[in-house]
């Protein structure tokens, strides 16, 4: 399945499929009860989601939205689990999965444990490069998005990308 920037993959509290990102990028956003959005991840190729369901179906925690064209294969749950049951070694590739995602959560929090904002913006930026290439963070995250992410006000991302750019 293909989908474009700005398509859903699935919505908060609904259930279904896994999904494995082949190529492109997903953010999954929560919706607060006052109607605000809050993204809370951002999943890159080669995951497969989302990783709490990855051992038991539980209800989608976020909403999956395209930040760019991506190529995703679904993965029917039952089939999943059955296939789980079948073969426990499958298991220890769940385990590894989850290894990795840790290990992209622990940059996360080095980006977060920085004390300068400037000095997160440039952590994030960098990270990103690895699977938007030369384009600015902006064109897939909004400076909300990009403060929700740092742990910073928008108008600190604000002002940070203005001093970078030229003038």
């Amino acid at each position: 399945m293909i989908l474009h920037r700005g398509e859903t993959l699935f919505r908060q509290g609904e259930s279904g499929p896994l999904y494995h990102l082949k190529s492109g990028l997903l953010k999954i956003v929560r919706l607060h009860p006052d109607g605000s959005l809050y993204l809370v991840n951002i999943i890159v190729p080669g995951e497969t989601i989302p990783h709490h369901s990855l051992i038991s179906p539980k209800p989608y925690f976020g909403t999956a939205v395209a930040l760019a064209t991506s190529e995703i294969g679904v993965l029917p749950a039952a089939e999943w689990y059955q296939a789980l049951e079948r073969d426990p070694a499958r298991y220890r590739d769940i385990a590894l999965q989850l290894q990795d995602k840790l290990s992209l959560m622990q940059q996360r929090f080095d980006q977060l444990t920085e004390t300068a904002p400037g000095e997160k913006l440039r952590k994030l930026e960098a990270w990103f490069q690895t699977y938007i290439g030369p384009a600015p963070l902006t064109d897939v995250l909004t400076q909300e998005e990009i403060g929700q992410f740092l742990g910073l006000r928008r108008e600190t991302i604000n002002r940070l990308l203005r001093k970078q750019s030229p003038t």
